[in-house]
């Protein structure tokens, strides 16, 4: 039988995730706004896969280090604002990943990887671009860290966390 998708994001050092998160409370309609900020690797696991997934994800991270990673730049989507981050480790990781779920990925996550973080989305064009506008006054690229993975398992909203896979295994 069939089970909820499984989604896959990039856990964040705690000041990354801290300063995205409390943006994404603040800018983010409250009534739609039900999981915390994150960067996805994948949109759409297949749930009755998730021991397979675990297991690949758990020795893929013992060798993987933490993730350096930019933010270089912010982005205005149309009904929101995003922070665009760059990683030749992040993507080197998620190719990797891609590469043992290939049979499994939706069309969406067959797509080119631009990794981002999105705090605001689903308002109005104008309010979208006013933040953009108050953003980026004062945005300077600086280096976070990415700390491990994190899996959920999609409830039609809010996500159920099914497991974490830190850097180094540990």
């Amino acid at each position: 039988m069939p089970q909820q998708p499984l989604i896959l994001t990039l856990e964040l050092d705690e000041d990354a995730f801290a300063e995205f998160d409390g943006q994404r409370r603040r800018h983010f309609p409250a009534a739609l706004n039900k999981i915390p900020a994150h960067v996805t690797l994948f949109h759409h696991l297949p749930g009755e896969e998730e021991r397979g997934i675990v297991e690949t994800l758990a020795a893929e991270m013992r060798a993987e280090g933490p993730i350096p990673i930019e933010v270089a730049s912010l982005r205005f989507i149309g009904r929101g604002v995003a922070y665009g981050l760059e990683s030749p480790r992040l993507s080197a990781l998620r190719g990797r990943l891609a590469a043992h779920f290939e049979h499994w990925l939706t069309p969406q996550d067959r797509q080119g990887y631009r990794p981002h973080v999105t705090v605001q989305n689903k308002v109005a064009p104008e309010e979208a671009r006013a933040l953009h506008r108050e953003l980026e006054a004062g945005f300077v690229p600086r280096e976070i860290t990415g700390t491990g993975l994190l899996l959920w398992r999609y409830l039609g909203g809010p996500w159920e966390a099914r497991g974490r896979f830190p850097c180094g295994g540990a």
